[in-house]
Parts: structure tokens; C-alpha cells; sequence
């Protein structure tokens, strides 16, 4: 046996372990072992008899709950083994609250202890009445706007008829004895920032490093709102689009795959901390991050989020109203869309992150790209035998001589320039003639 989350190791009994009893009582339980050292190792106990009576007492009187006391002889030396069970209501110690983090003990405070609190009296944030705002403060085009998406996704298809906004709200949850729900205002509000300070997006624009910042724009509007005007912000100002031609039809692709972009915009979107900072994306040249304020829950890790997982967002009421609107195709599968969609486009898988205090999601841009080449060192043939195998997939040592117009011994140079060094092709088929190169990880489309 080892320590863990649910398991710690004392030699002695000391007070301040109340604390750890509390944090114990407030997540999902666990066990404390006096008389044994941090490898586990039995020490013993002089004072047993007294620790038997003194730690209930000072449990019930301190915290108010009950724990099983429970004194253990092993190999002639003795320990106590404290078992905490779970609370439904929240406990505290000396006026404060902690909780069980993994294997450390950690004190709740500000926007963590207030969504503690909430959790424990079965609420979440946006389900908490606002009683400040009434059904003027809801913007009836965006009702409007709402049915359409809802109407076109089948999932509220009734609701196209309903002409009623109390009913419509009511049916989305949105509403309690008629009074608006702090998740209405973000979805449906006229002006949410009124209410609630941080509810926008940031975007800057900066050079190679985060002390580059050359502009930025501040989004503001409802939250079904956000995401299309950033991503039209994004558009028109942050990215830049490769322009082809399909016939007589202009062909705008953007660097990164749209549907990664507003996936994870949409995700910033439902899972923040509305009390905390607003989203923030930093378009840099090479990559795109976005941050929101937040955190996984207890038993859910980066690793998890990477494949199919069970979906416990955040803001559950906000989330539902997304999915009903058609905006969240599946609960618990943004983010392997988000990698999918990048993998698909031929870029590196993105990076997920729990920094700052919230969720971080890098996206990278194509390491393939014409100005990433000529960064790398690529000479001008190299780069034209790239854009090469974008279209035609392989290429070999002879069809590298013939578009370069070059001999055999410097074709031969280039490729193994491009192999070894730069690491960009990979070598296929058998020796001599046979032999054609391919682009690492690249699929036709990127």
C-alpha cells in the first residue's frame, strides 16, 4: 500500500490534521494512518489510549461530523486508522474550508469556494437566479435566432411555433418561479457584460513572443453570439487565408481547420469561470492559444480529454442550451474533434494545458508552410520539391533532377538534406530505382 489520494501516513498526531480530515470530508473521503511513517512503515504509538478518546472529540467538536477511530496491533507495535466518509454538505474547520486535491491538502478560496459551495447545495454557477435582471434585459432576436439553430438541428423542433419567451426560456431551464437564471443573461441578454464584468473575449495579435503585442479586439455580445464574431474577427483581422481558384470560384482556406477554431472557442465558451478572467486568444505566427478561466474535475485529466470521455461541463446549464441549439454536435467530444480536425489537415496534434488557473489549447500551424520552410533553411529547390509532394503525395530522385532541373548528385544532396537533417520526408520502397519519398505525417488537403 502506498499514500494516495484517499490514504496519508503520520508518525504522530498533531491538531493541524484536522485539516486533512475536513479536506477528506469535503471530496470524496478517505483514511489517515497515525503511527506510520511516509513509506508506510509501522512506528507505533506510546499514547494510543489517549488518542483513542482525545481524536473523536476533537473530530466532533471541531468539525462536527464523525469519523471511525480505529486502533490497530501489528507485529507488537500499534496505529490508529482514522476513516472519513464523504459529506453531502459542506464542512469546515476554524471558519475554513479545504478539500482533498489529489494527494494534497488544499484551503477553497474566492471563485473555487464559491463553486464549491454551489456544488454541495446541488447548483452550478449559471443555474443561480439573477435578480437583477428581468425579461426587458433579454434580447428577442437572439431568441429568435436560437429557434432557427434549434429548429435546424431537431432537437427542439417544436419550439419554431412557440411565440411565448417566458415559455421558451422556461423550457431551456433558463428560468426559476419566473425569475431569469444567471445563464439566461449570458445566452439571450442584451448587454451580459452589464452583469457580469468579464463575459467577453479578448484577442491580440503578437509577434514571436507574448511581449510583442502589436493590436487587439475586445468581443462583446451574448454568448451565442461570441463565437461567430470571433471567428469573423479572426478572419478578417488575426489569420490569413490562402486563396485558390475551383473554376471561376475564389476558394479562401484558412490556416488553421475551421471547425478546430470553433470548437475550441465554443468549449472556452461553455466551460469558463464567468467570475474570473475573460477568454483570452493570442494569434501568434506560428500557432493560436486559447485560454479560459476553469478547471477539469477531480477524477477527469488532460490524458482524458485526448479520447471519448464522460461530459461534466462546467456550466451544464449553458452546455445544454449549446447542444439544443445545435452548436455542440456531442457531449464529451469537443476536444477529440479539435485534435481529429487538426490531425486530419496534416498539422501537429494540438496542445492541451491546465495553466494559469484555467484550460489552455494550443493550435499549430502547418509546419509546411512556405515562410516555416524558409525560417527552417530550406534552400529554393527543396522548398519547390515540398510543394511537390503537397499535390503529387511522393516523389523520387529523378522527378526531384527533373522540376529543379539539376543532376542526379545534387537531387541526391537536397532528399538526404530533407531526411536527415530537416526530418520532413520519410524514405518508401526498395533500394535503387524504387526508391520515392514521402512527407512525414501529411495527408492531401493540409
Amino acid at each position: 500500500m502506498q499514500e494516495s489520494q484517499n490514504i496519508e501516513w503520520k508518525e504522530i498526531w498533531k491538531d493541524e490534521y484536522l485539516k486533512w480530515i475536513c479536506g477528506f470530508a469535503n471530496a470524496t473521503g478517505g483514511k489517515i494512518h497515525i503511527g506510520k511513517n511516509d513509506k508506510g512503515k509501522i512506528t507505533g504509538l506510546s499514547n494510543s489510549k489517549k488518542l483513542l478518546e482525545d481524536i473523536p472529540n476533537k473530530i466532533q467538536n471541531h468539525l462536527g461530523i464523525l469519523c471511525d477511530v480505529i486502533l490497530h496491533n501489528e507485529n507488537e507495535k500499534q496505529y490508529i486508522e482514522i476513516i472519513i466518509k464523504p459529506y453531502e454538505v459542506p464542512i469546515s474547520y476554524q471558519g475554513k474550508y479545504y478539500y482533498r486535491s489529489g494527494s494534497t491538502k488544499q484551503e477553497l478560496k474566492g471563485n473555487a469556494l464559491n463553486d464549491f459551495l454551489l456544488k454541495k447545495a446541488g447548483k452550478t454557477w449559471d443555474d443561480i437566479i439573477e435578480p437583477k435582471a428581468n425579461i426587458e434585459d433579454i434580447d428577442i432576436n437572439a431568441i429568435e435566432t436560437f429557434k432557427e439553430s434549434a429548429f435546424e438541428s431537431k432537437r427542439m423542433p417544436y419550439i419554431k411555433k412557440e411565440k411565448n419567451t417566458n415559455v421558451i426560456l422556461d423550457n431551456l431551464l433558463l428560468t426559476d418561479n419566473n425569475q431569469l437564471k444567471r445563464a439566461a443573461v449570458l445566452l439571450f441578454g442584451k448587454k451580459p457584460n452589464r452583469f457580469y464584468i468579464n463575459a467577453f473575449i479578448k484577442i491580440g495579435k503578437f509577434g514571436k513572443t507574448s511581449d510583442e503585442l502589436h493590436f487587439q479586439e475586445i468581443i462583446e455580445g451574448n454568448i451565442f453570439e461570441l463565437a461567430n464574431k470571433t471567428l469573423d474577427i479572426l478572419d478578417k483581422k488575426f489569420l490569413i487565408a490562402k486563396i485558390s481558384y475551383e473554376g471561376l470560384h475564389r476558394v479562401e482556406k484558412w490556416e488553421y481547420p475551421y471547425k478546430a477554431i470553433r470548437e475550441t472557442i465554443i468549449n472556452a465558451i461553455v466551460h469558463r469561470d464567468y467570475m474570473g478572467a475573460p477568454i483570452q486568444i493570442s494569434v501568434y505566427d506560428d500557432k493560436i492559444i486559447v485560454w479560459n478561466e476553469g478547471y477539469l474535475p477531480d477524477d477527469l485529466t488532460i490524458e482524458d480529454l485526448k479520447k471519448q470521455h464522460s461530459s461534466r461541463p462546467h456550466n451544464p446549464i449553458l452546455a445544454s442550451a449549446f447542444f439544443k441549439g445545435g452548436l455542440i454536435e456531442a457531449w464529451g467530444r469537443g476536444t477529440v474533434k479539435i485534435i481529429n480536425e487538426c490531425i486530419k489537415a496534416g498539422l501537429p496534434e494540438p496542445l492541451i494545458e491546465n495553466v494559469f488557473g484555467g484550460i489552455q489549447v494550443t493550435l499549430f500551424r502547418n509546419k509546411l508552410d512556405k515562410s516555416k520552410l524558409i525560417e527552417l533553411g530550406l534552400n529554393n529547390r527543396q522548398i519547390k520539391a515540398i510543394e511537390y509532394l503537397k499535390e503529387n503525395l511522393k516523389i523520387t530522385n529523378s522527378e526531384y533532377q527533373n522540376i529543379n532541373s539539376i543532376s542526379k548528385a545534387t537531387a541526391t544532396r537536397d532528399l538526404t538534406e530533407l531526411f536527415d537533417k530537416f526530418k520532413l520526408i520519410e524514405k518508401k520502397g526498395e533500394t535503387g530505382i524504387g526508391t520515392y519519398y514521402k512527407l512525414k505525417g501529411f495527408k492531401k488537403g493540409s
